[in-house]
């Protein structure tokens, strides 16, 4: 259709680019990028629900919208659009779970997800202009914290 949606991404600092922080994540530039996020989306938040159904909606929300936020405070001034740092957000946390709860359960599926998607954190600093680096690094920021908040969450599994 050729329309362009970029315009709905957030735009750091501007009043009108907080609407970004809603819908950011759900605008991307072209089938393949809506393609390679939906998947890691998918995967990732059904690790989630299933093995943490109790924290799962607080942690997804925190992870969309505080990653956002973020983005919208401290990130570059042009139109970050993707999922990519729900992505990491999402990952972060259930790699950084397990290691702050030292459950069997939970040790399995961090060093799961690793495994999966360990290459992440070699992507975090990987300031390329052309991509929003800064949802990578703050999505991981969140999802660190996210784990980190909860770690003594009575009823996380």
């Amino acid at each position: 259709m050729n329309i362009d949606f970029g315009y709905l991404g957030i735009l750091p600092r501007s009043y009108y680019g907080i609407i970004g922080i809603l819908t950011g994540p759900l605008i991307h530039g072209n089938l393949h990028h809506i393609s390679s996020n939906s998947i890691p989306v998918l995967f990732l938040g059904t690790v989630l629900y299933i093995f943490y159904p109790n924290i799962a909606n607080r942690i997804f929300l925190q992870c969309y919208f505080f990653t956002n936020i973020l983005v919208w405070f401290f990130g570059r001034a042009f139109f970050h659009i993707g999922a990519s740092g729900l992505i990491y957000a999402l990952a972060f946390f259930l790699i950084s779970i397990g290691f702050f709860e030292r459950k069997f359960k939970a040790l399995i599926i961090s060093i799961s997800v690793l495994a999966v998607y360990g290459g992440m954190i070699y992507t975090v600093f990987d300031f390329n202009q052309a991509i929003s680096w800064e949802s990578h690094l703050f999505g991981a920021l969140v999802g660190v914290a996210s784990a980190y908040s909860i770690k003594s969450y009575e009823h996380l599994d």
